[in-house]
């Protein structure tokens, strides 16, 4: 076990980004156990200290703060230090140390363009025709062509990589049609296998799925591998066991004749999450729930259009990762800021918020449930991110007004489309992140707990509304002059209340 005084007014910060709205941790008791986290987001067995100390394991690991003690341990060697006395300093050191930037990022228009995504306005009925309505609208009401995320049950079934033929009629067409207007497309996949397909019995045959430790109850009469059934939000199926390079292979060519086919552009990777492969399964190799994650995310490396919404250790390399799906709501609202600065400290800078407005459809079934205000400040909120995705369909939930602001915020993403670019070319480099938190740029000025404000590099400074009906916030400036929107500078260090009316996204930049 490691165990370590805490220093007076040492903040930490942890690798696990849903706990993003819970650091820094300051006295605490906070503890944590990287593995029997049912988190669906992504993570990295590490935490940071603002005095420039770290704490790291390959493996997960206990970490336990209470009463100025803190103290970790798990099944691997837990390894600490000090680099320098700030937080910048801690990431940075382990950052090249332990997960170093690969010099590549996933494809440059995840950054300069919007995203949008069909699973809100189509749910479990993707199909050829909404699909193309769907994108053309949006060019109809003034968005800019960007990525386009087909969803869930495009597919023939799970692990059945088929498009379905009773909803597309020319998928090869359609996706021409989206690239002739401008649109990459990308198709949604899992590691899930529907349990009553030819596949699933090819593949259990095979030994390319997890398989179940002792007998089962249930009779498989062309097989003699038993697979175990995993519990998932859409029911009950195996999943590919990837230690087994055969089915890696497999579930590769799936997606390349997908791109070769039909000329899709690449994937939105769901699902992965350590939480399916724990359990006394039976793999090819063995290796943990984690790992079995790690190896599923391996897999988007071979696409520069790719995402993620769960990763183990993959820190550094080129991939878009997405804050796990968030409610409809002001409380979900206000973690995209905290969780996005915890991607960046655990070496995922690519990263994207979730679906403005939130990604929960069962928000927008009711029109009168839908908070327009709350979308609105979410685009806004999403717009000087690295990326910023679109799935609710801005003309059916929003009124002309709340449109419009929008679209301004599509428009103000596009134009800082080349600052995203640059910065995402910077940090798989140095491994610095796009998004930064105050304290990490401007140590020792007391800015440990800022957790709403951030920076994108070192000179654009961002401090959006994530409260209903607020039209002024205080906002922290760090020492320097700071010029708004509007020309205005402000001087810091120093606290000033901005007026910040619902057209308004209050940014600054460093003069």
């Amino acid at each position: 076990m490691l165990e370590l005084k805490q220093e007076q007014n040492e903040y930490w910060w942890g690798g696990r980004v849903t706990d993003g709205t819970v650091y820094p941790v300051l006295n605490g008791p906070y503890s944590l156990d990287f593995a029997a986290v049912r988190g669906a987001n992504q993570m990295q067995p590490l935490f940071l200290s603002s005095a420039g100390r770290w704490i790291w394991s390959e493996e997960p690991f206990r970490f336990n703060l209470e009463n100025g003690l803190i103290s970790a341990e798990g099944r691997g060697e837990i390894v600490t230090g000090r680099a320098g006395s700030s937080l910048k300093e801690a990431a940075l050191h382990c950052s090249s140390t332990f997960f170093p930037p690969s010099g590549k990022t996933p494809d440059p228009d995840l950054f300069r363009k919007p995203q949008y995504n069909t699973w809100i306005e189509l749910m479990y009925n993707q199909n050829e025709q909404d699909i193309l309505e769907y994108a053309e609208k949006l060019l109809k009401e003034g968005y800019p062509p960007g990525i386009l995320m087909i969803d869930d049950t495009w597919q023939e079934d799970y692990g059945v990589w088929n498009f379905h033929p009773s909803r597309f009629s020319d998928p090869a067409g359609m996706v021409k049609t989206l690239h002739e207007w401008g649109f990459k497309v990308m198709l949604w996949v899992c590691p899930f296998v529907s349990a009553d397909s030819i596949e699933y019995r090819c593949l259990a045959e095979d030994g390319y799925l997890l398989m179940q430790e002792g007998e089962s109850d249930v009779l498989w009469s062309n097989t003699s591998n038993v697979p175990a059934i995993i519990r998932w939000w859409n029911g009950a199926s195996g999943v590919l066991d990837l230690t087994n390079p055969g089915a890696e292979s497999w579930f590769r060519d799936k997606l390349d004749r997908l791109q070769n086919e039909y000329s899709v552009d690449g994937f939105k990777f769901d699902a992965g999450d350590p939480v399916f492969y724990r359990g006394d399964y039976k793999t090819y190799k063995p290796v943990s729930a984690e790992e079995q994650c790690s190896l599923y995310a391996r897999i988007g490396l071979s696409y520069d259009l790719n995402e993620y919404r769960a990763c183990w250790k993959m820190g550094g390399q080129a991939l878009a990762q997405r804050l796990h799906d968030k409610k409809h709501t002001w409380e979900d609202l206000a973690a995209l800021v905290p969780q996005t600065l915890i991607q960046g400290l655990a070496g995922y800078p690519f990263s994207c918020p979730d679906m403005i407005g939130g990604g929960e459809y069962l928000s927008f079934l009711n029109l009168d449930s839908i908070d327009q205000e709350l979308v609105v400040r979410s685009a806004q909120c999403s717009s000087l991110m690295p990326m910023m995705q679109f799935s609710a369909a801005p003309w059916r939930i929003l009124d002309e007004k709340h449109r419009k602001l929008c679209q301004e915020a599509a428009r103000l993403h596009t134009e800082r489309g080349n600052l995203f670019l640059r910065l995402a070319d910077e940090a798989a480099r140095t491994g610095e992140p796009i998004v930064r938190s105050l304290e990490y740029s401007f140590p020792g000025e007391g800015f440990e707990e800022v957790a709403d404000q951030f920076l994108v590099g070192e000179s654009l400074m961002v401090a959006p509304v994530v409260r209903k009906g607020q039209r002024s916030r205080p906002v922290l400036f760090p020492s320097g002059l700071w010029k708004d929107s509007e020309g205005t500078i402000w001087e810091g260090p120093g606290e000033q209340e901005v007026d910040a009316p619902l057209e308004k996204l209050l940014w600054f930049e460093r003069v």
